[in-house]
């Protein structure tokens, strides 16, 4: 039986993984960022008879020493700790070097060191940048739009160099638009379905002409599941992607449609990114992962955003999220 270590064990992408990895009977270690409230993330929401298989380790991938220690007898690492939120790059740069570029060298380092078997490092459609063509594959031009993504792009460079230099075993997973229960406030989707299930009348959103390629959460984690279990994609980098993209706009009329029909869409300028910085356009080939994997995605965006909408709509889930506020 394998043993995984999960960082970002406790963010919303991290916790959905490594639900499934302990239902498909690994040994799982995740790693969750240190904090005095002894809070393990999502992954207190998960049922007891999973979360009693968990091995936690609280750490912070910036801490050499304690990802040496918790990659201890490891057989694979997906690395998925990160800063993700974009706004917050803007006036905050240097955490997310500290994070993203620092705690993949951490990460890689320690692999390299312990000859841990395989790398799954966590990647992101933002490197890509507004697509200079379509659908988006791997070999797109990386354009760093923002301070995020430009950490992003040092992270997989890293990571890249890491496999050229050493032979590390390491695998580039390339999410695009992932969404789903348990997404961090400041995405798109809980933005929408947080104030209607608020009753606000007006739905306040950032730029609406901008289109993404969505990916159901469930999706998204079989296919660093299928990722991990290919070795003919050690030292590549591969996308997991829907081969389809909605605007801003249109999703967000269909979230009103379901919820709400009366509320109106309000655009605030806070919410808004330079617009330099804006990507515009996202849609990203799943042909490498299909190829290699026979990965495709099991769940319609319909289906999502009703299975999304069905969580929300829990009071005890809904009250984590304060929709009267901008989220960074």
């Amino acid at each position: 039986m394998k043993k995984i270590l999960v960082t970002g064990a406790d963010g919303f992408i991290g916790s959905h993984l490594t639900e499934l990895l302990v239902r498909e009977g690994y040994q799982v270690r995740a790693f969750c960022y240190y904090n005095s409230f002894n809070s393990w993330g999502w992954l207190d929401s998960l049922p007891k008879y999973i979360l009693d298989k968990i091995d936690i380790f609280m750490g912070d991938v910036q801490d050499p020493n304690g990802v040496r220690t918790a990659m201890k007898d490891i057989d694979t690492v997906f690395h998925l700790a990160a800063l993700i939120a974009i706004p917050y790059s803007y006036h905050s740069p240097d955490t997310y070097i500290n994070t993203n570029v620092k705690g993949t060298l951490n990460i890689v380092q320690a692999a390299k060191d312990l000859c841990v078997e395989r790398v799954i490092v966590t990647s992101t459609s933002e490197v890509y940048g507004t697509a200079q063509y379509i659908p988006i594959d791997e070999n797109h031009p990386r354009q760093p739009q923002s301070p995020y993504s430009a950490s992003k792009i040092g992270a997989d460079s890293i990571a890249e160099s890491f496999y050229r230099s050493f032979e590390l075993p390491l695998t580039i997973v390339r999410p695009f638009n992932t969404y789903g229960p348990r997404q961090s406030a400041r995405a798109i989707i809980p933005t929408i379905i947080s104030q209607l299930l608020n009753n606000f009348e007006e739905i306040k959103l950032g730029d609406l002409k901008p289109t993404r390629d969505l990916v159901y959460v469930e999706d998204t984690v079989r296919g660093f599941l299928e990722i991990a279990k290919c070795k003919e994609l050690i030292g590549q980098d591969c996308n997991i992607a829907t081969e389809d993209e909605i605007s801003i706009q249109v999703l967000a009329e269909t979230i009103i449609g379901q919820i709400n029909p009366k509320a109106r869409i309000v655009q605030d300028t806070q919410r808004m990114r330079p617009a330099n910085s804006e990507v515009y356009r996202l849609y990203g080939s799943q042909k490498k992962l299909k190829e290699y994997t026979g990965w495709v995605p099991e769940h319609s965006l319909a289906d999502g955003i009703k299975a999304t909408i069905e969580w929300f709509d829990n009071k005890e889930n809904l009250k984590l999220y304060k929709a009267d506020i901008y989220n960074l």
